[in-house]
């Protein structure tokens, strides 16, 4: 697949789920710590040589709005849920495909 395509669909992705997180009605953490895993987890499955592009595209977008709007620092742990899920992808792909960790 394109990696631009790929990038593109991966902030589009990050910009939804927060959106969906900032809807005043919306009040359930874990279904968006879920989407945010999840989806890192397939863009890094697809391409996991970028894994850490993949949790900054999707993951990054609730820190900035949660810091911007409330100055809720507490909302970078959306960074770390990303990158457990980017790195959880990235393993399972090399897991499959039995290519050597070295070559990350």
């Amino acid at each position: 697949m394109n990696k631009s395509f790929l990038t593109l669909l991966a902030l589009f992705c990050g910009a939804t789920i927060t959106y969906i997180d900032s809807r005043p009605n919306w009040d359930d953490t874990g279904i968006t710590a879920i989407a945010i895993l999840l989806t890192c987890g397939v863009f890094a499955f697809l391409s996991p040589s970028r894994w850490w592009l993949w949790a900054i595209a999707v993951g990054l977008w609730i820190p900035i709005i949660g810091i911007a709007r409330s100055q809720n620092f507490a909302s970078i742990l959306a960074l770390v849920v990303a990158c457990m899920g980017a790195l959880l992808g990235m393993s399972i792909r090399y897991g499959i495909t039995n290519k050597p960790a070295a070559s990350i």
